[in-house]
C-alpha cells in the first residue's frame, strides 16, 4: 500500500479545519442569535413586569388564568422537549427512522401547545378582553404571543428538518442542524418555564 504524499495529507487537513471553522461559525452565530432572543424576551418580561397590575378597571390575571389549563400546556411543551432530546440522540446514533418517528411525536406535542394557546387568546377576545383592553393585558398578549410565534417557527423548522432527514438520511450536515434545532426548541421551553412561573402563577397566587 502506498503511502500518502505529504502534499495529499496537508490538503485533507486544511479541508478538515476548514470544515471545522465554517461549523464553528455557523454555531457561534446562531448562539449569539439565541442571546438576542434573551434580550427580546428580558425586554418583554420588564414591560409585563411594569404593566402587570394597570388593569384600567379590567380583568386582572387572577380573573383570566386557569391554572390547570396552563399546566395542561406546561406538560405539552415540557415533554416535547424530552422527545426532541431522543430525536437528538437517535440522530447521533444514525437512526432515521427513530428520528423521524421522536420529531413526529415532538411536532404533535408543540402543536398541542400551540392549539390550547390560540384557544385561550381567542376565548379572553371574545369575552371582550383583548390586548386592547387595558396595559396588562397588552403586555400580556405580547410576550405569551412572541413565545408563540417562536413556537410556530420551530413547528416549521422541525417539518422541514423531518422532510430533509427522510429524502436524505442523516449526514454530518444535518446532525448539525438537528443539534441547532434541539437548541431552539429547549430555549423555548426554558421561556416558557419563566412564563408560566412569572406571568401565570405569580398571577394566579397574587404575588
Amino acid at each position: 500500500m502506498s503511502e500518502i504524499s505529504p502534499a495529499l495529507r496537508l490538503a485533507r487537513t486544511n479541508k478538515l479545519i476548514a470544515k471545522y471553522d465554517k461549523e464553528s461559525k455557523t454555531i457561534f452565530g446562531f448562539w449569539v442569535y439565541l442571546m438576542t432572543d434573551c434580550v427580546l424576551f428580558a425586554s418583554l418580561f420588564a414591560t409585563f413586569a411594569v404593566l402587570r397590575h394597570n388593569t384600567f378597571g379590567g380583568p386582572t390575571a387572577a380573573d383570566l388564568f386557569s391554572l390547570p389549563y396552563v399546566l395542561a400546556e406546561t406538560l405539552a411543551l415540557l415533554t416535547s422537549s424530552f422527545t426532541c432530546g431522543l430525536a437528538v440522540l437517535s440522530a447521533q446514533q444514525r437512526h432515521k427512522n427513530r428520528v423521524v418517528f421522536w420529531f413526529a411525536v415532538t411536532f404533535l406535542l408543540g402543536a398541542t401547545f400551540l392549539a390550547l394557546e390560540i384557544n385561550e387568546f381567542h376565548k379572553f377576545v371574545a369575552m371582550g378582553d383583548s390586548w386592547r383592553r387595558s396595559g396588562f393585558l397588552s403586555s400580556y398578549f405580547t410576550l405569551v404571543g412572541t413565545h408563540g410565534l417562536h413556537i410556530t417557527i420551530g413547528l416549521l423548522w422541525m417539518a422541514v428538518m423531518v422532510a430533509f432527514v427522510i429524502k436524505r438520511g442523516i449526514t454530518d450536515g444535518t446532525l448539525k442542524r438537528i443539534r441547532m434545532l434541539s437548541l431552539f426548541w429547549h430555549f423555548l421551553d426554558v421561556v416558557w418555564i419563566f412564563i408560566f412561573t412569572i406571568v401565570y402563577l405569580f398571577g394566579v397566587i397574587k404575588v
